[in-house]
């Protein structure tokens, strides 16, 4: 089972729609006893980190994740606000996130580049790369981004006024900066990589 966490701050439908589209039958999931059974689990992200925390606490959904993501090993994909929220803390509305990885997620200078980055943007992969990904251009709305502790949790790299964390790995978490459901043909391909293990 492709198991869609749908809450309020995310945009479900959307990856869900993405999913379809390459084949495959997710499962919008709204409560703890509907991610039994779940053989991947992606949690979207639109919006800002407090609104994601609040939205996953009132679901009861924070400590069964955990337990899912973090001791079932199940693979997860988390996208845009989906990837800063695995972080400990986010500057966004001084938020306490899930802390899965080490590091903070810091808001882009505003007095350097137009804030949110909105539009498309070149990802390069890491050497290491999971799913053998290629560079490409993918989609990104964002105002903050993620600064890691551990530099090998990076997947891929992006510029913007300087390199950024576009996309994260650490065993079975997965996770983009960018929005794989809006960003066409290269987004569909990495989506697909990932729900074929």
């Amino acid at each position: 089972m492709i198991a869609i966490i749908d809450y309020k701050a995310g945009n479900a439908p959307s990856v869900a729609h993405a999913v379809r589209r390459i084949g495959y039958k997710p499962v919008l999931v709204h409560n703890a006893a509907e991610l039994d059974g779940a053989e991947y689990v992606i949690l979207p992200g639109v919006g800002s980190a407090r609104a994601t925390m609040d939205s996953l606490a009132e679901m009861n959904l924070i400590e069964t994740l955990r337990f899912v993501v973090l001791e079932k090993k199940v693979p997860f994909l988390g996208i845009c606000v989906g990837l800063q929220i695995l972080f400990e803390y986010s500057e966004e509305e001084d938020t306490v996130c899930l802390g899965w990885l080490s590091g903070r997620v810091v808001k882009f200078s505003e007095s350097a580049v137009r804030v949110p980055q909105m539009g498309w943007n070149k990802v390069e992969f890491t050497e290491n790369t999971p799913f053998d990904c290629a560079a490409d251009f993918f989609y990104f709305v964002n105002s903050y981004y993620a600064n890691p502790v551990n530099h090998s949790d990076v997947w891929g790299y992006a510029d913007y006024n300087g390199k950024f964390a576009a996309a994260i790995c650490r065993d079975n978490i997965y996770a983009t900066q960018f929005h794989t459901e809006k960003s066409c043909e290269a987004g569909l391909l990495l989506l697909n990589k990932f729900l074929r293990g």
